[in-house]
């Protein structure tokens, strides 16, 4: 009775193998399908002086490509400085502070001046954030691709051992050693 529960065990774990190895397949083409069509509905045509100048954004790959000269663009923009190297303010003659002392008030608002080349690093961390994530998506859709080939793989092969296993007898029990009939006695 065990012997016959472990062989029918085999074939419901194949096909459990096999379910989860369609289901990994089916999920990981649906996530690389969705970035791809999200991507290409945001319109975004690589710079010139990207690596895909004048190419449509449809991919992670170019996705990441795109936010890489984002940031270069940016860097730019801002003299080399990241968001956190910039004053946050700027001073009475325009130029970047961190001392609230020395900012410049707005006269609308008596608030200290904004630096706003800050403003560009918040849209640029945003942006590239997106685009990094829609690689990284579409990176994790190919994962779930290949290990859902390999859990199907796995699962057929378990299913055809498990089958052989099944059209074999169980070996018939071996019997113990008994000693050799005792001789007749003379007498």
């Amino acid at each position: 009775m065990t012997s016959k529960l472990f062989r029918y065990g085999g074939i419901a774990a194949s096909i459990v193998l096999i379910a989860f190895g369609i289901g990994a397949v089916a999920t990981g083409f649906s996530g690389r399908d969705q970035v791809r069509s999200n991507l290409a509905r945001e319109q975004i045509v690589g710079t010139p002086d990207s690596s895909i100048p004048g190419q449509k954004v449809d991919t992670g790959s170019e996705a990441q490509a795109f936010a890489k000269v984002m940031r270069k663009h940016t860097l730019e923009a801002t003299g080399g400085q990241t968001y956190a190297q910039m004053g946050q303010f700027l001073d009475k003659a325009g130029k970047p502070t961190s001392d609230e002392k020395l900012a410049a008030i707005d006269p609308k608002t008596q608030k200290p001046v904004s630096n706003p080349a800050r403003q560009i690093w918040v849209t640029e961390t945003a942006l590239t954030t997106a685009l990094n994530t829609a690689y990284f998506a579409e990176s994790v859709s190919l994962f779930a691709i290949v290990m859902g080939f390999a859990l199907l793989l796995v699962g057929i092969g378990f299913l055809v051992l498990t089958l052989i296993a099944l059209r074999r007898p169980a070996p018939a029990p071996e019997r113990g050693w008994a000693p050799p009939a005792a001789a007749p006695t003379v007498g």
